[in-house]
């Protein structure tokens, strides 16, 4: 099969979907036309089995109009229109899902969400939870509290991040314009469209310089829509980079409208992976009986009743080493419990962990999705 942005969009279970405010917004106001039509493609995507979830800007320009602002750079205006205009995101949102039964649900990321280990966990667990209930998480910057220190500084960024903490295998950026051009196509008529990037290196990066950056209308030009893809292919997610004009934007990709796919070198899950098993220092160990060592090598994740020894000072999230009986390295993966409480429930049944810690939290010491065997 031929690779392109139609078949990377058939071949995805888990999407994200970017939408800039130029697309979504109307002179201050939900363009209610153009977020039916997404809702009618995300119901048609849910029903064949895809997880989408959306990135979505116009939080600010809904606020802006609604508080009778001006486009302004002072940050406690942009984080007063962001309170003032998130509920009728909300709002218009709820309105183009629930006519196909589609719950959306509101998820507001600052840059240490992504960042620091725990909260990034914490951020995927709920993220994970929202898609296991049939829900459509819907994305933005917490503007109203992120500092100019902490913010993604557009959307882009933000959905890549989304992307790769959520282990989605694409990323469809939405644009006013279909792709990425060797230049500026609307200054030079003859400008090559890119169908398929494989690489982003300094050529490709050039092709969204001065000429291009401005071919978004929100805060995000093609640079940032490549830097977003860099993001999100270093976690094995594709990127798509497509027009929102369109009448319908991703049944248009899948019939051959002109799109730029930038492929990833490997999937989701090999590529976290492979992050984990990069880890050069541990912050402590797991002793674990033959038993458990089995079951790791069955592909089962590490349940606490396994463990028998706990080392070191670690928090969750934090790289930990799994060794054998013997002291041999088994595997290496991320902790579901911090040290302390490992403590409390090692070679325990997982019935027992909430009488133990004082709450109900993971089920397992390491989950398989957060482990690699050695030698794998």
């Amino acid at each position: 099969m031929t690779i392109s942005a139609a078949s990377a969009l058939a071949a995805s279970r888990r999407l994200v979907l970017k939408i800039g405010s130029a697309l979504l917004t109307d002179g201050g106001r939900p363009n209610a036309d153009r977020l039916a039509v997404l809702g009618q493609e995300i119901a048609y995507l849910r029903a064949r089995g895809v997880e989408v979830i959306v990135v979505s800007s116009g939080a600010v320009a809904l606020g802006r109009a609604r508080l009778g602002l001006t486009k302004s750079a002072r940050l406690d205006e942009k984080q007063a229109a962001a309170a003032a205009g998130q509920s009728l995101l909300m709002q218009a949102w709820e309105t183009a899902l629930s006519p196909h039964r589609l719950t959306p649900a509101q998820v507001l990321l600052t840059r240490e969400d992504t960042e620091r280990r725990r909260r990034w966990l914490n951020a995927r667990s709920t993220l994970d939870a929202l898609l296991r209930l049939g829900a459509v998480p819907v994305v933005n910057e917490n503007d109203t509290v992120a500092t100019e220190e902490i913010r993604y500084g557009d959307n882009d960024r933000l959905a890549a991040r989304a992307a790769q903490l959520a282990r989605a295998d694409l990323l469809v950026l939405l644009s006013d314009i279909d792709g990425l051009y060797d230049a500026d196509p609307r200054k030079h008529p003859n400008a090559r469209h890119m169908p398929l990037v494989e690489t982003l290196n300094a050529g490709v990066m050039a092709m969204a310089g001065d000429s291009n950056a401005d071919a978004a209308v929100g805060t995000g030009g093609m640079r940032t829509k490549l830097e977003a893809a860099r993001i999100a292919r270093s976690a094995g997610c594709a990127t798509v980079i497509a027009s929102g004009v369109n009448s319908h934007p991703l049944g248009g990709i899948e019939t051959g409208a002109l799109a730029t796919l930038i492929t990833a070198p490997a999937g989701p899950i090999a590529a976290w992976k492979a992050w984990i098993a990069g880890s050069v220092d541990p912050a402590g160990r797991l002793i674990v009986d033959d038993g458990a060592v089995a079951a790791l090598k069955d592909g089962k994740s590490l349940l606490p009743s396994g463990v028998r020894g706990v080392e070191g000072r670690f928090d969750r999230g934090d790289s930990i080493l799994v060794v054998d009986l013997a002291g041999r390295r088994a595997a290496v993966g991320l902790a579901a419990w911090a040290s302390d409480d490992m403590l409390l429930i090692q070679g325990r049944h997982t019935t027992e962990i909430e009488r133990l810690v004082g709450y109900k939290g993971p089920q397992v010491a390491i989950h398989r999705d957060d482990l690699v065997l050695e030698g794998e």
